[in-house]
């Protein structure tokens, strides 16, 4: 008899059935054993010595291990093939042999990257020993976050700054405090651009000015209404004679993107999908564990080469052999230490029978099954045409471009969102020769704004971190789920992040004291760290030592700091966010508005305390400064007078009484005046027949903008109803659709 050892019941359950009566397998349910939660189970003044305890609950798996073993001659320790795998094999073991359970019986640890019957008989015939380095590695990171959690987390608990800080959560948080503070600090710029309609034989199309009077037009040389003006008198205006004077014709060809890693597959499954990160790698695990995919962290691009046959045997069979490319596409991981997992994340087999799946899992393996099968495709083929069209006075060259796709390829199967949007503005130029004349009919100048940085959403977050080599395939979706859960950061309606009050202040602590702990090229170098001791590069003591060194000096300066001191600093740092128009002053008694501490977290209040007892929420300045939409913060707002507000928007400037929007496009903040928005607005009260969108295309039904309704503008699809403060673009639109909750509605008896 033999005993295998996995992680999960699921997995459990589906190698026994490869297995014959010979076997027993059965779970650990994760790790078994971690530090003991109090000071001093890392020993730093003896080589960092661990005091480990039996994870409560998990002695009910120890004991069928235990139990289990008494009737086997070996034990085989399959948990899954990367860090933290390792460490829960070697856990395992080590509790075994403590326990003198294993009376000379052999032990082999095994892994495998899918859960097939092949590859787990192959893992079997071929097994290895515990990877020491492996195991360093985690001993350190798990030493680290333990140093971390133990040293800081008192501090904050102490002057109520805080939950804890986490090595890489710390980090994340910064990122989205620094981005806040980008769209604070952010003042829009005003530009315009013209675009030309042409005509030729009966045919339109646009073309967009691209040089006047010799002068190479940029998105932002044409800086105001009255530049425009100028522009649109010497090109003259209504119908103008032009020419064709250059064509340039030439093929373009995209290739697919790469099988998926664990961070792209959870920043597509977040734009396609709208699944968390939590949602996406919880939905992976059941298909691994199914054997229907390849494990799911990984930071891999490429495929097996038996994996690869069947692929483009697959497309041949499905498509065609126009659609397989002549060698196979081979795809270099953009991971400098990508090493924890021998493939990407891909299907098992590519029959694409799934019937049994349904909801999240349907949906995840239908999404890594095409982007699997689109990698092994030849490319999209395009054909591209731009011409230059020149002004019979030759005072203005516009420049048109179109393009059509000639050949499918992979976007047979497959696009990504930027695929998507290129194919969405696919246009056909008519048959142009230099020396033809063009028709343009009229003129369009449009006046934008520039837009301040977007803020992270998970996809873009985790993606950020992967470029600075901050966490690894395994922790991103903890690290997401972590800074929600400890209310650091917050989610609106468009699954973007907003820092919390707690956020801000956890920041800016950490940021003054521990400067080191949250800086990005700091913390990055300590992953690239833990790589080499997991590659047997560097040793885990001196890994260890270098890092608490500085880490240990950092705590206890902290130490000695007063709170008072702290809250200043605090205030230092947060000071524009909290008053950016630079009035702090107590609207009560004059006096100097700042940021106090309290056991129910921090919030706003007058220095003059007890005499003058006016308080703020923090919350209440996120929500008035810092609108969901990132283009409404204060500093692109001009009070008009009776209530009435100039704004620029995503879409441009418009004017709002609190209950109504009106588009002001044609004015900016110095031409606007009240009497003009309260003309705006009585006009556009008028103005309620629906706008239409586009399509979803979830449902493949419309999507309409409606101006007034009975609470107020909203959108409409479907039947499914959302309230908005001015028309959204498509993708806003289909986002706020998809993610609108059902609502309840009860029956009469």
């Amino acid at each position: 008899m033999n005993l295998l050892i996995v992680e999960s019941p699921s997995k459990a359950k589906t190698i026994e059935k490869y297995l014959g009566p010979d076997w027993h397998v059965v779970a650990s349910v994760g790790h078994v054993r971690d530090l003991v939660p109090e000071n001093g189970s890392v020993d730093t003044a003896h080589d960092f010595e661990m005091r480990w305890q039996i994870m409560p609950g998990k002695e009910k798996q120890i004991k069928q291990i235990t139990d289990e073993l008494k009737k086997a001659d070996a034990v085989y320790l399959a948990s899954d093939p990367d860090r933290e795998g390792e460490a829960i094999a070697w856990h395992i073991l080590d509790i075994l042999k403590t326990r003198n359970a294993l009376n000379g019986k052999k032990v082999y640890r095994v892994a495998f990257h899918e859960i097939t019957k092949k590859a787990v008989m192959d893992a079997i015939a071929h097994p290895r020993e515990i990877d020491t380095n492996l195991v360093d590695a985690y001993l350190v990171r798990r030493a680290l976050d333990y140093l971390i959690g133990f040293g800081i987390s008192p501090l904050l608990w102490r002057r109520n700054l805080g939950r804890s800080a986490g090595r890489v959560q710390s980090v994340a948080v910064k990122l989205v405090v620094d981005r806040e503070r980008e769209i604070d600090a952010f003042r829009p710029k005003e530009y315009w651009s013209l675009v030309a309609k042409c005509k030729q034989n009966n045919t339109e199309f646009d073309a967009q000015l691209a040089n006047f009077n010799g002068k190479k037009i940029e998105k932002m040389t044409i800086e105001n209404h009255a530049c425009m003006h100028e522009i649109r008198e010497k090109i003259g205006e209504p119908i103008i004679s032009a020419h064709v004077i250059s064509i340039d014709k030439k093929k373009i060809s995209r290739r697919a993107s790469a099988p998926f890693t664990t961070s792209t597959l959870q920043q597509e499954a977040a734009r396609k999908l709208y699944f968390t990160s939590r949602r996406t790698m919880a939905t992976a695990q059941k298909l691994y564990e199914q054997g229907l995919i390849t494990y799911m962290r990984t930071d891999a691009t490429n495929l097996a080469a038996d994996a690869v046959s069947e692929i483009r045997e697959y497309i041949s069979k499905s498509y065609g052999d126009a659609f397989v490319p002549k060698n196979p596409n081979v795809y270099v991981t953009k991971s400098k230490n990508a090493q924890e997992a021998h493939e990407a994340i891909r299907p098992t087999h590519f029959d694409g029978n799934t019937e049994k799946l349904s909801g999240d899992e349907a949906k995840l393996y239908d999404l890594i099954w095409k982007r699997t099968i689109a990698c092994q495709m030849t490319n999209a083929e395009f054909d591209s045409v731009s011409a230059d069209i020149e002004t019979d006075n030759h005072v203005a060259v516009f420049h048109a471009v179109g393009t059509t796709r000639t050949f499918d390829g992979f976007m047979r199967i497959y696009t990504e969102d930027k695929d998507d949007s290129d194919d969405a503005t696919e246009s056909r130029l008519p048959i142009l020769n230099v020396g033809d004349a063009i028709n343009i009919t009229a003129l369009d100048s449009q006046q934008h704004f520039t837009q301040p940085p977007a803020r992270y959403t998970e996809a873009s977050l985790v993606k950020k971190l992967e470029e600075l080599g901050i966490g690894r395939p395994s922790t991103y979706a903890t690290i997401m789920s972590t800074i929600v859960d400890r209310k650091y950061v917050e989610q609106d309606k468009q699954r973007r992040f907003h820092p919390t009050p707690g956020g801000w202040v956890i920041s800016a602590y950490l940021s003054k004291y521990f400067d080191d702990l949250v800086d990005v090229n700091f913390t990055a170098k300590t992953e690239d760290t833990l790589d080499d001791v997991s590659n047997g590069k560097r040793d885990k003591l001196d890994a260890l030592r270098n890092f608490w060194g500085p880490t240990s000096e950092m705590i206890d300066n902290a130490r000695g700091i007063k709170t008072t001191e702290i809250i200043d600093a605090i205030n230092d740092i947060m000071r524009p966010h909290l008053f950016p128009d630079g009035n702090d002053k107590c609207p009560k008694c004059g006096g100097k508005l700042a940021i106090k501490l309290s056991k129910y977290g921090a919030f706003i209040g007058c220095e003059n305390y007890p005499t003058c007892d006016y308080t703020k929420k923090l919350s209440d300045v996120d929500e008035s400064e810092n609108n969901t939409d990132n283009t409404k913060s204060k500093n692109n707002m001009i009070d008009l007078g009776d209530g009435i507000s100039f704004r620029i928007g995503r879409f441009g400037p418009y004017v709002t009484d609190g209950t109504k929007n009106a588009p002001a496009k044609q004015y900016t903040s110095e031409t606007i005046t009240l009497d003009i928005a309260r003309e705006l607005l009585s006009n556009g009260t008028k103005k309620s027949e629906p706008i239409n969108i586009g399509d979803n295309p979830v449902t493949g039904k419309a999507i309409f903008y409606y101006p007034t309704g009975r609470y107020g503008a909203y959108i409409s699809s479907n039947r499914v109803n959302v309230s908005v403060k001015e028309q959204p673009d498509l993708q806003t639109a289909i986002d706020l659709i998809n993610n609108k909750k059902p609502t309840k509605r009860f029956k009469r008896k």
